[in-house]
């Protein structure tokens, strides 16, 4: 394909993935699911498994691919446009990470996420090492090692965005089961990218090589949270414009004038955002470089924004062509990865049926009696037990990049789509019914009940 060719396809594919996309979501918002889990199962409808099954022509015609990966297709601008997306969208959720939800609820975060890392891991890593000696399921280049490491991460990842915006959608946010549920998500999603990270250290094969991307990712992070955010924090005011009309009028004196402009609104300037842009691609750019992810790069680098009006400006202006354009964009590269089909026996559907019982049980089962044990009552526990259980977008996220590493195969990757999307569609009516006759104030007692 030409140039213009490509062109022509991308914009063509944009009208279609956005009409679908926006199409599920009248339809799942029928049955009190967010948009983001529409968008999820439109990726899939419009790949092979869907539209590729009954109208395999048109399919092709608007999503020419090439899995050899020989000529230039779909995957030639679809795949770094998804990834734009992916590390603008960890980016924002890097600036919404709260560190303070975490430290006000310790005890019960930390137990809901050492039950919602350690069952699921456990179980995940015993499910890989069957998986390795009786099925295909791993490619022959992937250790026992790596398939215990990467399987165990995949079934600890919590959908850490979807979380938050699910709790704030049922009207959550400050009570203690979103708080506890907030604070586990965030710990359980650090420790499964630091997983991650140690997969695709060893898969490299080069012990050295693992060492330095290990010790670049720590290295990096340093640098992120104790030279660049101090740095930030100091220049910020050379980022924001003050209000001219929260100024107070003629010549106040000199004390008047640094309150005035102390509470005074301020906005983000172009160059703010430029810079905040800027810091966000060499920090993706960086931890690529690393061969971890730029997601991870995209996550740290909003972490460390300076809080207010930076990141608020930021978010402002990022976050509504992201969700609305880019990550649709995502949704439908992984559906096009997901091959359903390829679960052609009643064995791999009994494989999938196993590892979404396996995911069930080791996130949601034991983050509810992680919950129970810290003193939470029973609907508080399945509450959070429901939330916690969901992947969304963070599963779908790792599982890409094992598939692009060759960590895994493509039966194994649409047996984990399957579980991501069937996992985040129960949460919501499971914790509607679960909090069936009660009210968020029900749920908003002092937290040194527990804490």
């Amino acid at each position: 394909m030409t140039n213009t060719d490509l062109a022509v396809h991308f914009f063509a594919q944009i009208a279609v993935i956005l009409v679908i996309c926006r199409v599920v979501g009248v339809l799942a918002a029928k049955f009190g699911q967010p948009q983001v889990v529409a968008e999820m199962i439109a990726g899939v409808l419009l790949g092979p498994s869907l539209f590729g099954l009954f109208a395999p022509d048109w399919q092709a015609a608007i999503f020419p691919w090439d899995s050899t990966q020989q000529s230039r297709d779909t995957q030639s601008y679809l795949f770094p446009a998804s990834q734009l997306g992916l590390a603008l969208y960890m980016f924002i959720v890097g600036m919404e990470f709260r560190i303070d939800v975490i430290r006000n609820n310790l005890r019960s975060s930390l137990a809901v996420s050492l039950a919602g890392m350690a069952a699921p891991f456990a179980l995940g890593a015993a499910l890989a090492a069957y998986f390795h000696y009786s099925t295909n399921l791993f490619p022959e280049r992937t250790t026992l090692n790596e398939a215990m490491l990467f399987l165990g991460a995949s079934m600890c990842i919590t959908a850490f965005p979807m979380l938050a915006r699910i709790i704030h959608f049922k009207n959550l946010s400050g009570t203690l089961m979103g708080t506890v549920a907030i604070g586990a998500g965030a710990i359980d999603d650090v420790t499964a990218w630091c997983l991650l990270a140690l997969v695709l250290a060893s898969f490299d094969g080069d012990p050295s090589r693992a060492v330095g991307t290990i010790v670049g990712a720590v290295l990096f992070v340093a640098f992120a949270a104790l030279i660049l955010r101090p740095l930030l924090a100091r220049w910020q005011h050379r980022l924001l414009k003050i209000e001219p009309q929260d100024l107070p009028p003629g010549n106040p004196d000199r004390a008047k004038a640094a309150s005035a402009i102390k509470t005074a609104k301020k906005e983000l300037t172009d160059v703010g955002f430029v810079v905040g842009l800027v810091c966000m691609s060499l920090g993706a750019w960086f931890t690529d470089w690393l061969h971890l992810h730029a997601v991870f790069g995209a996550f740290v680098i909003g972490a460390v924004m300076p809080r207010g009006p930076i990141c608020e400006g930021l978010v402002r202006r990022i976050q509504p062509l992201t969700v609305a354009l880019l990550l649709p964009l995502f949704f439908t590269y992984s559906g096009l990865n997901t091959q359903i089909g390829l679960l052609n026996s009643w064995y791999l559907w009994g494989l999938c049926l196993l590892v979404l019982l396996v995911a069930v049980i080791g996130k949601g089962v034991a983050c509810y009696l992680a919950s129970r044990a810290t003193g939470l009552s029973h609907q508080e526990s399945l509450g959070i037990g429901t939330l916690m259980n969901a992947r969304g977008l963070m599963e779908l996220i790792i599982i890409n990049i094992g598939l692009q590493r060759g960590i895994i195969s493509e039966e194994l990757f649409a047996t984990l789509v399957i579980m991501a999307v069937v996992t985040t569609l129960m949460a919501s009516p499971i914790f509607d019914l679960a909090m069936r006759g009660t009210s968020p104030d029900h749920h908003r007692r002092p937290r040194s009940t527990v804490d």
